[in-house]
């Protein structure tokens, strides 16, 4: 996907038009416009140059973003606009006191004029300080009229009509003031709306200000992760420590990391031991342990000890600046909820300006004078709000997305955010998702006449040459209990069957039942003990010497800690939970029944999990939680895929969300997330229509108000703040249960 910067663009309208102008191009499949960044995702075979003519076509701008390390500063990010708009305030305001001194400060509070002054001069000081204000704001005029030529109306657009109506029709009347008209005093009171007319972009502005203020909190974790990027970093060079720009580390390079200091790159701990806080990435405040073999990320801090690390993956390729790009690209994209924002934005405009063409012509009809007719459609103008509604889904959509970046659950798309809130089942995987996916030695039960001891040591040196799973959970048994091995030979491996070796001048077989059946009797007790480890899903291993059994270890795929009261906070949120693997009904079943989950389905190979799944979204949308290659298929077939961090690439890639933490406790306090993302949007959205749906009547005169064009400016400029600020509570909730 190709990123653009977008400029001129004011609200939902704008969006859409350009949205809609882009769509058109040959060769684009689709495209994706945030008013929120604004930025815009193309896909496609169109080339960079017919997209920004299109745009430009439309009356915008637009430019190729430059492919640059994501731990830099994005403009789509940077608050270019709050410093212009403080100081387009700032010298309206200055004119706007002088406008409404004269108009409401020396007529409602007789506050003193200069003496000598007629109506028709304080007039024509209301109209020079009014031009001033307007001229100050042109952008809504220039964007507004400009937007207007092209037949794409926008949010300025109504702003620019309704201060330039009262400007004119004020003009209007300073004519007949000039003329001597009888009546000057009565038109120079009632009948002049300079100061609406520099109120409305003046008080637009206002909101504008809130408006990028608040914006500019809703991409603050985005933010914040940016500025977590190391700056520096120190490579040993010739046997020497030199503190280098991190964009100078290359793969290979050998860099070292102090106490306090930020790790500069993805790698592996090649000498001594640290303690790292990983929050940033995690979530998880409790720093963690690293000694040599142990991986480590860029941009978390060490607390204690020293390490020297390999640089592995650096730049975009780092744990952070996927973090930070898949939070980005979640921000681009556009949750199916904003579709209705869009289908009624695209209209909104010139729907507001038939209404306010219709309320002027009404009030004329029912026998109102020209000025109270302009100024019921002035205010419908104005008081009108596109914007909340183009806000109302990305406001949220960044503050819930930048929320679970923070707390090691990566969402990258605004439809994944959105989607995991509609769930009804969620699939898991069972081999390193359920799991440890690490067979582990759980039971040692030797035969009568045989120590612990001297099964485990016999059992250590016969499968420390084996490259099976399994053996190497016995292997990694023995050295745990620091035994040394035994002097081998003759040793030989028969697949699907079993070993054998010569120890201390003994012959040695191990495997299954069936194979060392053939060269001992098993006793009854022994046979059992296999079974009840069997039934419990662990894989019996059997031992054997010279014809006299030595006895069996157990060894089985051990559930992860965290598995049972995960599935429990899943099913407490009223889902359905099934288990997918391509394990046998025994050890399914016996690995289901230890983590309360009540459906599962066994013997499965990878295209049996994706059909699976289908049978599943029959009941409702579904989620997938894997780790494997194997997963992937089922991944990418779930409404939702959910990778483990720990996983492998394919499956990360295949997934929409990947929890960083490899928790699947992360599952639950990604639905709730989801669940309050959603929540937060259908509230943005009700405060948009219902806005507009009670704001237009009261501006029309409908209720028998006469409201003031400027308090409809007012209300109007609050309208997008509220909207942010509504979308900024989703930082005080609570995920995790």
């Amino acid at each position: 996907m190709k990123q653009y910067r977008v400029t001129g663009m004011s609200c939902a309208a704008c969006q859409a038009r350009v949205e809609k102008a882009v769509a058109k191009v040959p060769g684009v499949s689709s495209v994706s416009v945030s008013l929120l960044t604004n930025s815009m995702g193309v896909e496609g075979t169109a080339a960079p140059e017919e997209i920004i003519k299109a745009v430009k076509a439309a009356g915008y701008g637009a430019k190729l973003k430059k492919e640059k390390n994501l731990s830099e500063k994005d403009d789509a990010l940077a608050d270019t606009e709050t410093p212009k708009l403080k100081k387009r305030l700032l010298f309206s305001l200055v004119f706007l006191c002088l406008l409404m001194y004269i108009t409401m400060g020396a007529h409602m509070l007789s506050l003193p004029l200069p003496a000598g002054l007629s109506h028709k001069y304080l007039a024509l000081i209301q109209m020079v300080l009014a031009a001033i204000v307007m001229a100050i704001n042109n952008k809504f005029f220039t964007s507004g009229f400009r937007a207007l030529l092209h037949a794409a109306p926008n949010m300025d657009t109504l702003v620019a009509m309704g201060s330039a109506v009262s400007f004119g029709w004020s003009f209007y009347v300073l004519c007949l003031i000039f003329r001597n008209v009888d009546g000057c005093a009565e038109l120079y009171h009632n009948r002049l709306y300079f100061e609406s007319a520099a109120m409305i972009p003046a008080l637009i502005t206002v909101g504008k200000l809130l408006e990028a203020l608040s914006k500019g909190k809703t991409t603050s974790a985005l933010k914040s992760l940016m500025k977590l990027a190391p700056k520096t970093a120190v490579l040993v060079r010739d046997g020497n420590e030199v503190e280098v720009p991190v964009s100078e580390v290359k793969i290979g390079d050998i860099f070292v990391v102090r106490p306090g200091q930020s790790v500069s790159a993805d790698g592996t701990v090649i000498e001594g031991s640290a303690a790292l806080n990983e929050s940033a990435l995690t979530g998880e405040s409790v720093p963690v342990d690293k000694t040599e073999g142990d991986r480590v990320s860029a941009a978390t801090i060490n607390m204690s000890g020293f390490i020297r690390c390999r640089a592995e993956r650096i730049g975009n390729d780092t744990t952070l600046s996927q973090i930070i790009r898949m939070v980005s690209d979640a921000a681009a994209t556009k949750a199916p909820i904003a579709r209705i924002a869009d289908k009624v934005s695209g209209v909104f405009v010139p729907a507001v300006i038939f209404i306010a063409l219709i309320v002027v012509i009404g009030w004329l009809l029912a026998g109102e004078s020209l000025g109270f007719a302009l100024a019921r459609g002035i205010c419908v103008l104005v008081i009108s709000c596109p914007c909340a509604l183009g806000l109302a889904t990305p406001v949220a959509i960044m503050v819930g997305s930048g929320l679970g970046a923070k707390n090691g659950i990566l969402f990258k798309t605004s439809e994944a955010l959105e989607t995991i809130g509609k769930i009804r089942t969620i699939a898991l995987d069972k081999t390193g998702t359920v799991t440890k996916g690490e067979p582990e030695v759980t039971d040692i039960v030797p035969a009568q006449g045989i120590s612990e001891k001297e099964l485990l040591e016999k059992a250590f040196s016969l499968e420390e040459k084996s490259e099976h799973p399994l053996a190497k959970a016995v292997v990694k048994k023995g050295r745990d209990s620091n035994l040394e091995t035994l002097e081998t030979s003759d040793f030989q491996a028969f697949p699907g069957n079993g070993l054998s070796a010569v120890i201390n001048g003994k012959t040695l077989h191990a495997g299954s039942r069936k194979y060392i059946e053939s060269f001992a009797e098993i006793p009854a007790e022994t046979e059992k003990a296999a079974e009840n480890a069997a039934d419990c899903g662990k894989t019996p291993l059997f031992f054997e010497e010279n014809g006299s059994l030595l006895g069996i270890i157990a060894v089985a795929d051990t559930i992860k800690e965290d598995s049972a009261p995960a599935i429990k906070e899943v099913k407490d949120l009223g889902l359905k939970v099934v288990m997918l693997t391509g394990d046998n009904s025994r050890t399914a079943k016996a690995i289901a029944a230890s983590c309360g989950i009540d459906e599962w389905v066994s013997d499965v190979l990878p295209q049996g999990k994706a059909a699976e799944i289908e049978k599943l979204q029959k009941g409702g949308k579904v989620a997938m939680v894997g780790d494997g290659i194997n997963d992937s298929p089922a991944l990418t077939k779930a409404d939702t895929g959910i990778a483990i961090g720990a996983g492998t690439d394919v499956a990360i890639d295949s997934a929409d969300i990947v929890l960083v933490n490899s928790s699947l406790s992360d599952v639950a306090a990604a639905v709730r997330l989801g669940r309050a993302t959603v929540r937060n949007i259908h509230e943005n959205l009700f405060w948009a229509f219902f806005y507009n749906l009670i704001c237009i009547p009261m501006a029309a005169g409908l209720f028998g108000l006469e409201m003031n064009p400027m308090l409809g400016a007012a209300a109007m400029s609050l309208s997008s703040f509220t909207v942010c600020m509504n979308a900024l509570r989703l930082n005080f909730f609570k995920i995790r249960h």
